[in-house]
């Protein structure tokens, strides 16, 4: 039963106070219903006391003390489910917006989802071909992972992930589906979205939510909730491997300061939140495995650094949180490469137990870690060149020079190409026989005899 009607007590920007309220749980939905029967929503935020905050989705223009009724629903915010959510778009509050009508749906969910009990997870193994050699070569995605990539103001980080949806797949399963989940963006941006996954084909296996740049804020802090719960049932109910793509999380972390700041709470570093950590951490960990379960939900968070500054709060919590990084470099990208991933600055930390022969190739590791040590070579000649000259190089030297330019332009840069671990590991090895076989020291004996010829 509902609760019983009551008036708001004060205003402040997005945000309805309520005074001498019991009975109430946070996150709880909430109905203003307006005296010229205008209905808006909203939600409870924080609760002191008998002090209740409510945050309204679609804002507090001509809201007044008078003009309007609320009526507390006595039920969190749930998105309803099923299959056919895949091929679908929804906006930041979970309704349908691509104009094909309803779809069935066969349940509700709590967009905040439920605690996975960490002994009922599994080790994450076996990886998401992204058809993109510096991420399935350098720093492979692996399946239950939260990989994020970090990114910069005017870095092509849109065309990268619109890329990776287009070409994402596993191996061996063809149940394969992808929440995509879009926050703080241009109509221009979404469009592009859009257009890009109906072009490729891949729109009929993709869940969308999209909240705009001029949409609620409140809005971008449910988008994530929406889409990892949307990724939730298809993994753990309906036995899928999903992929969750979520940008551009600086936003929605922009929007957790705002309204943090409009419930006159301390602020931390950078005017963000204290519990920033925490609240980042309730949407990444949603990721993994279940026991005994037969789907996977592996998150890519995309994130744009203020100034290309890795140490600020949303880059600095979000490495902490997930096992590794893609990072998007400036200096490549103003060189023409794409995607100007810097393989020295990323990592997957779960790369090694989802590699290799069993999953791979038996090569992979052994030449993922000599491409490392090979191109990390080439950035210390580099500074040395640039003192004495390049033509007082040694020969072995030159060498190097040669592999690094070869590196980027043919193994880092594939523009909208999509290549197959084989086909990146053949390449990888195109590049290595430019080195002498002896300085190949990462790569054990019998892979050298098999592959380098």
């Amino acid at each position: 039963m509902n609760k019983k009607i009551i008036g708001n007590s004060e205003i402040k920007t997005s945000l309805v106070i309520y005074e001498g309220i019991d009975d109430v749980f946070y996150d709880e939905l909430v109905e203003i219903q307006l005296n010229d029967g205008t209905i808006r929503n909203g939600r409870v935020v924080e609760i002191i006391d008998k002090k209740v905050v409510v945050q309204v989705f679609e804002g507090t223009l001509n809201l007044s003390k008078i003009n309007n009724k609320t009526r507390f629903l006595k039920t969190p915010f749930k998105l309803k489910v099923s299959k056919e959510i895949l091929g679908r778009i929804f906006n930041g509050s979970g309704k349908l917006i691509d104009g094909y009508g309803d779809i069935f749906y066969e349940k509700e969910l709590d967009i905040n989802g439920s605690v996975i009990n960490p002994i009922s997870r599994v080790y994450p193994r076996n990886y998401i071909e992204t058809g993109i050699s510096a991420i399935d070569g350098l720093s492979t995605l692996i399946r239950g992972q939260k990989l994020p990539i970090f990114s910069g103001s005017g870095l092509p980080h849109d065309k990268l992930a619109a890329q990776i949806v287009r070409q994402a797949k596993v191996s061996g399963n063809n149940d394969f589906a992808i929440v995509f989940a879009a926050m703080g963006i241009t109509s221009d941006s979404a469009n592009y979205f859009k257009e890009s996954f109906r072009e490729s084909g891949v729109d009929s296996k993709v869940a969308m939510f999209v909240n705009l740049s001029n949409d609620p804020i409140i809005e971008r802090l449910i988008t994530p909730r929406l889409a990892l719960t949307a990724a939730e049932y298809l993994a753990y109910e309906c036995e899928m491997n999903v992929l969750v793509v979520l940008t551009d999380m600086t936003s929605y972390c922009e929007a957790l300061r705002e309204m943090s700041s409009s419930k006159g709470e301390i602020p931390g570093r950078k005017g963000y939140p204290g519990y920033l950590y925490s609240d980042l951490s309730t949407l990444y960990e949603r990721a993994g495995i279940i026991k005994n379960g037969k789907g996977s939900l592996t998150q890519i968070p995309i994130l744009t650094m203020p100034n290309d500054d890795i140490t600020s709060p949303v880059p600095d919590l979000t490495g902490y949180i997930t096992e590794g990084q893609i990072v998007l470099d400036r200096s490549l990208y103003l060189n023409g490469i794409y995607p100007p991933i810097n393989p020295l600055s990323s990592l997957s930390r779960l790369m090694k137990d989802g590699i290799g022969e069993k999953y791979t190739r038996d090569d992979h590791k052994d030449v993922a870690d000599q491409l490392f040590a090979s191109y990390a070579k080439v950035n210390e000649i580099r500074a040395l060149a640039s003192v004495i000259g390049e033509d007082e190089l040694s020969d072995k030297d030159k060498k190097y020079l040669e592999f690094g330019q070869k590196f980027e332009e043919i193994f880092l840069n594939q523009n909208n190409t999509n290549r197959s671990i084989e086909n990146t590991l053949d390449i990888a090895w195109k590049i290595l026989k430019i080195l002498p076989k002896n300085s190949l020291d990462r790569i054990s004996d019998k892979i050298i005899e098999k592959y380098y010829g």
